[in-house]
């Protein structure tokens, strides 16, 4: 037998979330409790848990390679890391980030889009950027690729905006990421991740589109969460991001912080106002 059967062993009875299953709970008003995750153990951990989203984020460049950013990460790191994600999981919905430069044009975002679904087995492919995405969206969702679009604070563009910062806070700022949701929803993306905005702006971008509207930094009104499974079981050394608990200070074990998390985003506990920027 081997010595990790937790992985080729599992008898799973719920079945797999979907792009369905999503635009559901939203109608339902159910929270959508999503996490990153990097390999195959923390998958099936973070499955376990009752996490419905799973995103291979290229944070893994800060968390996992070490870097200060996400830029250094290549298609090969994602598409290898989403393959070994996809051997731990079951129910959660698999989700991979398209790296910085690998989507400059429709087309050679297409190639690595595929790839990251035939090599890797992600069901959908998150790329950054508003209304220069718009076109890029449209020919992906054209050709059957699930898209989630991600606004606000946008990791890759990290030089270009000069730093981590909280996006949209200036009224003219708080409008156009509203517009580019409703173009990205349009163009045919079928969730938009908002990042690092103001809780007001969170739940107005959640109440201008149709599809589920997932949040790291965005306050309590969007329709899911999503945080660095790494930050919330204490792992990541230094100083953490305000919108982030680490769920390790009252758990045993990694399995019961994910499962706390997960019982707080359903329950809307989280996240609190201490969180939330303003």
């Amino acid at each position: 037998m081997s010595l990790y059967s937790h992985l080729q062993a599992r008898s799973p009875t719920e079945k797999p979330v979907t792009i369905s299953t999503l635009a559901e709970m939203k109608a339902a008003g159910e929270p959508i409790a999503c996490l990153t995750a990097y390999d195959a153990s923390f998958a099936a951990l973070v499955d376990d848990a009752g996490v419905d989203l799973v995103l291979v984020g290229d944070s893994l460049g800060m968390v996992v390679q070490g870097h200060d950013t996400t830029v250094p990460v290549s298609m090969q790191d994602m598409v290898y890391h989403t393959r070994c994600v996809s051997r731990g999981l079951h129910r959660g919905f698999l989700v991979a980030d398209m790296p910085f430069a690998s989507y400059a044009l429709p087309e050679q975002a297409l190639a690595n889009a595929a790839r990251l679904m035939q090599e890797g087995g992600a069901k959908m492919v998150k790329l950054e950027g508003g209304m220069l995405q718009v076109r890029t969206v449209e020919f992906l969702a054209g050709r059957d690729i699930p898209v989630c679009a991600h606004i606000g604070l946008t990791p890759q563009s990290v030089h270009k905006l000069g730093g981590f910062k909280v996006q949209g806070r200036e009224e003219a700022a708080a409008r156009r990421m509203i517009e580019e949701a409703r173009a990205l929803e349009d163009a045919g993306a079928d969730i938009v991740l908002l990042e690092c905005v103001p809780a007001d702006l969170g739940a107005q971008v959640r109440a201008a589109v149709k599809v589920p509207v997932v949040g790291i930094g965005a306050g309590p009104e969007v329709d899911g969460q999503i945080l660095v499974l790494y930050d919330i079981i204490g792992l990541t050394p230094g100083r953490m991001p305000r919108f982030v608990k680490n769920y390790m200070d009252q758990a045993a074990t990694p399995l019961e912080a994910v499962a706390a998390y997960v019982a707080e985003v359903k329950n809307r506990s989280y996240p609190a106002a201490a969180h939330c920027f303003t």
